[in-house]
């Protein structure tokens, strides 16, 4: 440990943000653990897990702190939800204290602010900004990056999600509450260019999952923060993200308990599979991402960015989506032990 620089870690005690650190340690980086529970930071830092790391309070309320909790480190990796409080107030303090930015929202509108609000700052300033870099926003973005392929533009793209469970966290809770107040219960989705708001149903349809789930009931458009990171840099005029009922069912449900750890890394015993189609008239191209528990593989997918980030493997400065700030087959290779991924 020691021989990479160190990275904030803002929310490194919520249950991403452990993932987050525990990964970072695993590669060589250095966590500063940072968040606005003081408490909560001594104990994760007195913790097996986080031995001796520095603990630093911040608040997104509190720019002073912020700057205290950056100061010194190569790149900030926020984990706090909800990001429509934190995320800006991070990325401010990333802009002056000249590092990188990655968060793993999977909030929606806190995507599209993201790009509204930081495009032009960050790349007049050559900051790098990548929001969503996570198992929804990043993984998806990544897949349906590979699967065009060459093609420059596609007609739709569809993300199906096949969760063998869904246990929401108490962060997943809240962010999906604030979410649902932002849109005013509305539903999102994102066709002909744009993302429409709409106050009918979801539709329910079967999706051909690879073997061996097989075809299997589908909330349609069950929305994700892949309708932001997908068209933010792809021609497709209709992106669409589904997700199995039962899974749907239990995030949605009140009393669905939180990820139990089934291992000795913390992992919840939740399996995934992610199916990226993309079509273009007849022609139909398709990457698929099989793994496990959807909060511990958002770690590796956050941690490689910022190892690509900080050793000069990008494509693009501003704000920008996994799949266009990295070579996605290169990036989806890289996490081979912790997701297989195949393309056809």
């Amino acid at each position: 440990m020691g021989s990479k620089p160190a990275v904030a870690v803002f929310g490194a005690y919520g249950h991403t943000g452990r993932f987050v650190v525990a990964h970072l340690r695993e590669r060589g980086f250095v966590p500063v653990l940072s968040g606005r529970d003081a408490g909560k930071l001594e104990a994760l830092a007195a913790s097996a897990s986080a031995p001796g790391l520095d603990a630093r309070p911040a608040s997104a309320g509190d720019p002073g702190s912020l700057d205290r909790a950056l100061a010194g480190t190569a790149a900030a990796i926020n984990c706090a939800g909800p990001f429509a409080t934190t995320a800006a107030p991070v990325i401010e303090a990333a802009l002056r204290a000249g590092i990188p930015y990655v968060d793993v929202t999977g909030e929606i509108e806190s995507g599209v602010d993201t790009f509204a609000d930081f495009t032009d700052r960050a790349r007049a300033a050559g900051a790098v900004i990548v929001p969503a870099m996570a198992f929804y926003g990043g993984l998806g973005d990544l897949l349906v990056t590979a699967a065009m392929g060459d093609w420059t533009a596609a007609d739709e793209a569809h993300i199906a999600y096949a969760l063998s469970n869904w246990h929401p966290t108490t962060g997943t809770r809240a962010t999906s509450k604030v979410s649902r107040l932002r849109r005013g219960d509305r539903r999102i989705r994102y066709a002909d260019g744009q993302l429409e708001y709409r106050d009918d149903a979801s539709p329910t349809l079967q999706w051909p999952f690879p073997g061996p789930i097989g075809p299997r009931a589908v909330i349609g458009e069950f929305t994700t923060v892949d309708v932001v990171t997908v068209p933010s840099h792809l021609s497709i005029s209709d992106v669409h993200t589904h997700m199995t009922v039962e899974a749907a069912r239990e995030v949605l449900a009140p009393d669905t308990p939180t990820p139990a750890a089934t291992d000795a890394h913390g992992r919840s015993a939740q399996t995934f599979l992610v199916d990226a189609v993309v079509r273009r008239g007849g022609t139909e191209r398709r990457a698929v991402a099989r793994g496990r528990d959807i909060y511990a593989v958002t770690a590796p997918l956050a941690v490689e960015a910022v190892h690509r980030i900080l050793t000069g493997r990008t494509r693009a400065t501003g704000v920008a989506s996994a799949g266009k700030m990295f070579d996605a087959p290169d990036f989806l290779r890289a996490l081979s032990q912790h997701i297989s991924v195949e393309l056809h």
